[in-house]
């Protein structure tokens, strides 16, 4: 992974079009503001119990959110 790569590319622009902050994500993981902004930037790994809830809440693959691929649709 290079410097400027981020782990979880699809996660602030998921949180910015649902219109939320990042304290309104950490509340959703029972997590700090903090910690969500760490995910965001790559500073800190998502635990996997929280990347199934950001899964489940914005309806798409955790392949997406870990950036594996741009297809946002979940799997059947």
């Amino acid at each position: 992974m290079s410097e400027k790569e981020i782990p979880y590319p699809h996660i602030r622009d998921l949180r910015e079009d649902a219109d939320l902050s990042q304290a309104d994500l950490a509340k959703i993981l029972h997590c700090s503001q903090v910690a969500y902004s760490y995910y965001e930037i790559g500073r800190r790994d998502i635990p996997t119990e929280s990347l199934i809830t950001l899964a489940k809440f914005y309806h798409c693959s955790i392949d997406y959110l870990l950036g594996l691929t741009n297809n946002k649709k979940p799997y059947p």
